[in-house]
């Protein structure tokens, strides 16, 4: 592509990103995680070497389909030159139209994936007809990956998995890819997998809450604990009980009546 196709291209989907933007009212910011004072948190989108390498797959499904609709329109005109002639522009449509909607839609899927993270909390958040966003507390991640096969390798990226507490975390897709479940998330097609899975790892069991707004409630629970008094009372509660159940004994300690 030209320099001067190129920039015709980027400028009409920067016109449909706004129009959609619009209409389904999707956040041009990342999400939001809740955080104490002095806290940070650190957002971050999938690598350029991203969107290549999705262009690159749509490449060769375009190449596949397009091969075989300009083979099936060519046999139709070798059986019958008028069907051929009057079916051109139809097939030609066929061929174009999902092209076009199918290089928006990776330009969508990579401009509305978004990564944060914070000290307690990773949130994921992709999608713009459906806005899926995933939210994974630190305490209860039991497994982070790192997995990167030969042509994300040629573009520079992988994926970081992490996996939860409570479920098998991906499942195999139908293409044989991975896909989240509601117990683990995929990092996908970013730069620097190792950092961002050393940096979750590091924050496993640091934090005191889970990590979504609940911090105010702590001082709370810890106020509610036992404490020695508690225990002493209920030793008091007790003995009381027992000796009106079986009454003192001659030394005066509790003893069965006889």
């Amino acid at each position: 592509m030209s320099g001067r196709s190129q920039q015709w291209a980027e400028e009409s989907y920067g016109r449909v990103w706004d129009v959609l933007v619009r209409w389904f009212r999707v956040p041009k910011q990342p999400p939001t995680l809740p955080t104490r004072a002095g806290e940070s948190v650190e957002s971050f989108r999938p690598a350029e070497g991203f969107l290549k390498y999705l262009k690159l797959q749509f490449w060769i499904v375009l190449a596949i389909v397009d091969l075989a609709i300009l083979i099936g329109w060519v046999v139709l005109v070798v059986l019958s030159p008028v069907a051929g002639i009057l079916l051109a522009v139809p097939a030609l449509v066929i061929a174009v139209v999902p092209d076009v909607v199918a290089y928006v839609a990776i330009h969508l899927r990579y401009d509305t994936t978004w990564y944060v993270l914070s000290q307690r909390s990773l949130r994921i958040r992709r999608g713009i007809w459906v806005i899926h966003e995933m939210t994974f507390t630190f305490e209860n991640v039991q497994n982070v990956s790192v997995s990167q096969g030969p042509i994300q390798r040629w573009f520079g990226i992988a994926d970081v998995r992490v996996d939860t507490a409570g479920g098998g975390g991906l499942q195999h897709g139908g293409s044989g890819g991975q896909s989240p479940t509601a117990h683990g998330g995929l990092i996908e097609g970013i730069a620097d997998p190792q950092k961002v899975r050393d940096l979750i790892l590091k924050r496993l069991g640091r934090s005191t809450s889970a990590g979504l707004g609940d911090e105010e409630d702590a001082p709370a629970r810890a106020a509610a604990a036992w404490t020695p008094a508690h225990l002493t009372a209920l030793a008091e509660v007790r003995d009381a009980v027992a000796a009106l159940v079986h009454g003192p004994s001659s030394d005066g300690a509790v003893g069965n009546r006889s």
